[in-house]
């Protein structure tokens, strides 16, 4: 099938790279303009694992998105910034002129025992993977509403929202918590045809993964935590045979959410986890 979001405006956070890049490209794929934003800054708790993404990153977004004879409006904006991000909403709408599609999806990782996490490790957990999937949300529901069309809305949770995962308990309690606010919020628009659904990946094999902050999640004893060492705790939380997942097998399960041919899948927690949560 070609086309399968084809007229849509899709809005995807952390577009810049990864996850959120790969969303973006594959509803290009089939019809989609797209809103992209992304911090395209660090974060002080994130750099000692990974840095986050540039501007040079969300300008290949947009190479790769205007390749495919897509429009794409990009902004750098921070998800914990409710007024950036809705100044960078506002201009992608202006100038695509609607809303149909709502990918939740900018989100950091770091690591830690529970009782021996920062304040700020705590804080800054909180105020992205959480409070920006909500500011996300808002900013664009007034608007879906009042454009009558419906729509789909998609958070990025985790195997981290289905269960408990060691050394990233601000990361599990973050992605617990927008399965509750996607719950709510599915009852909450159901009545204006828009929907809402998290998607649960497990591992994806992008730099948030890997990392020797999550390679040390697999090797705490570790000094100098590699992939090779952390190899048979990436092969231990999956059920099927895979260290991983990639990004495009997420981006499957967003355009299957953002089409019609999802048009009655609300309320909806789906793992793509090669059967992580139930192991």
């Amino acid at each position: 099938m070609t086309g399968r979001v084809e007229g849509k405006v899709a809005f995807v956070t952390g577009a810049a790279r990864g996850q959120g890049r790969s969303h973006a490209v594959r509803l290009a794929e089939e019809g989609a303009d797209i809103i992209a934003v992304d911090i395209c800054a660090d974060i002080d708790t994130v750099t000692p694992y990974y840095p986050l993404a540039t501007e040079a990153e969300l300008k290949e977004t947009v190479r790769q998105v205007e390749a495919l004879g897509r429009r794409i409006v990009a902004r750098t904006a921070d998800v914990r910034d409710l007024d950036g991000l809705q100044t960078a909403f506002d201009a992608g709408v202006a100038e695509l002129g609607r809303i149909d599609i709502v990918v939740a999806n900018a989100g950091i990782a770091t690591y830690g025992r529970s009782w021996e996490l920062t304040a700020d490790q705590w804080r800054d957990m909180i105020d992205v993977n959480l409070t920006g999937v909500y500011h996300t949300a808002k900013v664009a529901v007034p608007t879906m509403i009042q454009a009558g069309r419906g729509g789909s809305i998609m958070f990025t949770s985790s195997i981290g929202g289905l269960k408990g995962i060691q050394q990233v308990g601000h990361y599990v309690a973050a992605k617990h918590g927008i399965v509750g606010l996607m719950r709510t919020m599915a009852n909450e628009l159901g009545p204006y045809g828009v929907r809402v659904n998290t998607i649960h990946p497990t591992n994806v094999a992008t730099m948030m993964i890997q990392n020797p902050g999550t390679y040390g999640m697999f090797a705490p004893d570790d000094p100098e935590p590699t992939q090779e060492k952390a190899m048979p705790g990436f092969m231990s939380l999956n059920t099927l045979p895979v260290p991983w997942v990639e990004s495009a097998d997420i981006s499957s399960a967003v355009l299957y959410l953002a089409s019609d041919e999802a048009r009655y899948v609300t309320g909806v927690a789906l793992p793509v986890d090669a059967g992580a949560h139930v192991k």
